[in-house]
């Protein structure tokens, strides 16, 4: 499988606002940009489709370490969900789980490849990070000239 280091962010601007999302995504000397944005979002939503939306560009299975400032997203996906899907998206505390057409699509996304998930401390000068960072940026850029 090939190897691809991916870095994730996102960003809203009031939260719930006007939000972005950014990925870096490289694979040896290969280096791909992608950022969007939507409009009256959340930053965790944000942070979610970052993710889904970098594992989606890939074209085939991929051995993925996968970079997040997100501990809601590396806690989730590593963590929580296992739980979640057992009770049929509903909480610990049977609420519904929040975000749940985000995960579940992040659970597709994720399943044809192998990915390490790791987090990163946001804002700390992590090369990959700051990038993601301006591109999620970039995205709320982008919804707010339509």
């Amino acid at each position: 499988m090939d190897k691809v280091e991916i870095f994730t962010d996102g960003a809203c601007k009031g939260n719930p606002g006007t939000g972005g999302w950014g990925a870096l995504l490289v694979a040896g000397e290969a280096e791909k940009e992608i950022f969007g944005g939507e409009h009256n979002t959340t930053n965790n939503r944000m942070e979610l489709q970052a993710v889904i939306e970098s594992l989606n560009a890939l074209k085939r299975p991929c051995d993925v370490v996968l970079h997040t400032d997100s501990q809601y997203v590396q806690k989730g996906i590593s963590e929580w969900i296992h739980g979640w899907k057992k009770r049929g998206w509903t909480t610990s505390s049977k609420e519904p789980v929040k975000n749940a057409d985000l995960w579940q699509a992040l659970d597709l996304a994720q399943s044809v490849h192998k990915v390490d998930w790791r987090w990163v401390r946001g804002h700390n000068g992590h090369p990959g990070n700051e990038r993601a960072d301006v591109l999620a940026n970039r995205g709320v850029d982008s919804v707010r000239r339509k």
